[in-house]
């Protein structure tokens, strides 16, 4: 077993955010988490899946030649 799993304070801290915002994900079902008991907790590759899922990639936007009218 070498996952390494992060409390729900410890990905509020890595994400940058509260605590409650980790719990809605939970809540909501949109990042995979462990329950031990009545612990949870969230494999660190899930916290790097839901950060990728959610990354936004810049566009390039073409250059339209700006053309004067003669």
């Amino acid at each position: 077993m070498s996952a390494r799993y992060l409390s729900v304070d410890q990905v509020a801290e890595l994400l940058g955010t509260t605590a409650r915002f980790p719990r809605r994900l939970i809540e909501e079902r949109r990042i995979r988490y462990v329950k031990v008991g009545r612990h949870v907790r969230i494999p660190e590759s899930a916290v790097e899946e839901f950060i990728n899922s959610c990354t936004v990639e810049p566009i390039r936007l073409r250059r339209t030649g700006l053309r004067r009218a003669a």
